[in-house]
């Protein structure tokens, strides 16, 4: 009886230590895999924890389009938490972007990228102060595809300071 007792308890000691295993602890490893392929993706860490979209209708929006005389990207992911709707995004105005080519996420004006930040209707982009970067790894014309790396600061509508990090996006416009 004593062996059986003990065969137990050392099977449960293995099993909680798998479990505990499967459990990722590095908020990174949630976010999606940094491809190339047009997959469609966005992930970053939120002040240190790990931001992709949810599952609702319109929570990732991306496009990259030529209008009235310039190139506009637009790439956002939202999700519900308990403040509501949130969506960091990162957005190009009348600014053509190129493969291998770092823009700093400062201003939302002509001829500028920027980062922003979406809380319920409370708008916020990045400035002089708050500030971050954009690197595009990849721009493929042919196959419509842009990927890239991202981030940055946001002070919001409410006065909140944000880090926006490790921010990866993969899509085909």
């Amino acid at each position: 009886m004593k062996k059986l007792i003990f065969s137990v308890f050392v099977l449960l000691i293995f099993l909680c230590a798998k479990c505990e295993d499967d459990t990722p602890k590095n908020p990174i490893d949630l976010l999606p895999p940094a491809t190339q392929t047009g997959a469609n993706t966005f992930g970053c860490l939120v002040d240190g924890e790990a931001f992709t979209p949810d599952n609702r209708p319109n929570s990732f929006d991306h496009s990259y389009v030529y209008s009235d005389g310039g190139y506009y990207l637009y790439i956002s992911g939202s999700r519900t938490n308990p403040n509501g709707v949130i969506s960091p995004a990162i957005g190009t105005e009348k600014l053509s972007i190129l493969e291998g080519e770092t823009y700093f996420l400062i201003n939302r004006q002509k001829g500028s990228a920027y980062g922003a930040w979406y809380r319920s209707s409370n708008s916020s982009y990045t400035s002089t102060e708050y500030s971050g970067e954009l690197y595009i790894n990849k721009h493929d014309f042919a196959n419509k595809i842009i990927s890239g790396t991202f981030w940055y600061d946001i002070k919001d509508a409410f006065g909140d300071v944000h880090q926006i990090r490790e921010g990866r996006f993969d899509i085909r416009y």
